[in-house]
């Protein structure tokens, strides 16, 4: 065969012969198997490469979705933070207004007004501190029991308009018209609502208050209770006259602490503003008892309100 060169190996297992031109058929078919297999790897490579390009693509669509969402949603934080900016400011200012009232209101009850304080504990100690002294306000005689228009007698020695003779005084004699109502300085229970001939008060109201205290109503025109009755501050209870031993319309008005007769003045000029007046002009009244007597019923009453409060949070 011309041309064909032909290649010998020897070894012990005998001599091989191989034409050239077989060996480069062989080495051909290798070099395209080879090329065969790195086609196929490629493609699968770039078709592995498309699918990941589209995934990436994907997820970078949502997350620009997402980063719009995200913007939107901080448009709106921002929106509502600014307005909470705001309502926090309105809610500081209103704070502050309602501090300075307190402080009022502290200053006006006799409590020392202290702005540091948590405003929660002073509100507490106000409305306590405000809820005994109506307590004592509404349960002690105080105010005027008809609208003032002077006096005409203090208590104390006096000569009597009547009898002309030097005596003791135990009230005091206020103007009051034929007719002008009468009005209940605490609230209590009417002991006596008659005619009293033997004291010359003519027709008289005792009305029987807390912590021992009575108040004595005389020369009466008619009366608005009968005895029994249980009267507030303020109610309607007469009407002032000039019965029994008077020598002109006026009504006579009496403190008593057990049975013991008081100046009705500061009584009378006892208020929620001149709350220390009283304690101050009259000291023949344990006061101190007194207060510690209502501080103890107030916190009671609160202590029996929290559980049921609780109470009817429970059920």
């Amino acid at each position: 065969m011309r041309n064909t060169f032909t290649i010998t190996i020897t070894d012990f297992r005998g001599a091989r012969h191989y034409p050239i031109r077989q060996i480069a058929k062989t080495y051909a078919l290798v070099v395209a198997l080879c090329l065969l297999g790195t086609f196929l790897v490629g493609a699968g490579i770039i078709y592995w490469l498309s699918g990941r390009v589209e995934t990436l693509n994907q997820e970078l669509a949502d997350l620009q979705h997402r980063r719009q969402l995200t913007q939107a949603e901080y448009v709106l934080l921002l929106e509502e933070h600014e307005r909470l900016q705001q309502a926090i400011a309105e809610k500081e200012k209103e704070l502050a207004l309602v501090s300075d009232e307190l402080g009022n209101i502290e200053i006006m009850i006799g409590l020392e007004s202290n702005p540091g304080t948590d405003i929660k504990v002073r509100l507490d100690t106000a409305s306590q501190t405000a809820i005994e002294k109506m307590i004592m306000l509404q349960s002690i005689p105080s105010g005027y029991p008809v609208e003032y228009r002077g006096k005409t007698s203090s208590f104390g020695y006096r000569t009597h308009p009547v009898k002309g003779t030097r005596a003791f005084h135990s009230g005091v004699d206020l103007r009051a018209p034929m007719g002008t109502p009468v009005y209940a300085t605490a609230d209590g229970v009417v002991e006596w609502a008659a005619y009293h001939k033997s004291s010359g008060l003519g027709n008289l109201v005792i009305i029987s208050h807390n912590f021992g205290f009575t108040t004595y109503y005389g020369h009466l025109d008619r009366f608005a209770v009968k005895m029994g009755d249980f009267v507030r501050k303020g109610d309607l209870i007469a009407y002032s006259g000039n019965t029994g031993l008077s020598s002109g319309p006026h009504l006579h008005y009496e403190v008593r602490h057990l049975q013991r007769r008081l100046d009705p003045e500061p009584f009378m000029q006892w208020s929620l503003a001149q709350y220390d007046s009283l304690f101050e002009k009259e000291t023949r009244v344990k006061w101190d008892s007194l207060a510690r007597a209502v501080k103890e019923r107030y916190s009671l009453v609160g202590r029996r309100l929290s559980l049921l409060e609780a109470s009817s949070v429970e059920n």
